[in-house]
């Protein structure tokens, strides 16, 4: 398979029809917390805001300047995350970085459409821009347990 073929492949219609159509893209006004990740190899970056009641994330708003891969992810993440646990975002993370790094499987629900990613496994250099929604938000998460 030529390296065009790969390219094609790893931008599929579906990646960039997430990409496209991203949501909550609008930012908090009065977030409980914000965080902001950077990948350093290509320089994406993504800032989320987030509230939480009882543990749970109850509004999400974020900023995405990544590439297509990074706003696909970031466009599964938002559109699944409010409702989650700080432990179901962690899942996923985890399971997220488990399938591009070791072939792991397609992470569960409520994060299984990040399975369009699959093929991003042999884009090493791509796999942090794809991890950035997550990063962000456990960061935000993070900073919520930090001050309390």
């Amino acid at each position: 398979m030529s390296a065009e073929t790969d390219m094609i492949k790893l931008y599929s219609g579906r990646i960039l029809a997430l990409a496209a159509d991203m949501p909550r893209t609008t930012r908090l006004e009065n977030p409980t917390a914000t965080a902001k990740k950077r990948s350093p190899l290509c320089g994406s970056t993504v800032t989320v805001d987030i509230n939480v009641e009882d543990g749970v994330i109850t509004d999400y708003g974020q900023d995405v300047k990544a590439c297509a891969l990074g706003q696909a992810a970031a466009a599964v993440v938002g559109g699944a995350i409010v409702g989650c646990t700080v432990d179901q975002v962690k899942q996923g993370r985890d399971e997220l970085f488990a399938m591009l790094k070791s072939d792991g499987p397609v992470p569960a629900a409520p994060f299984s459409e990040l399975e369009v990613l699959e093929p991003a496994k042999d884009y090493k250099n791509r796999h942090a821009s794809i991890l950035l929604a997550f990063d962000a938000t456990l960061d935000a998460l993070e900073s919520i347990k930090a001050t309390a």
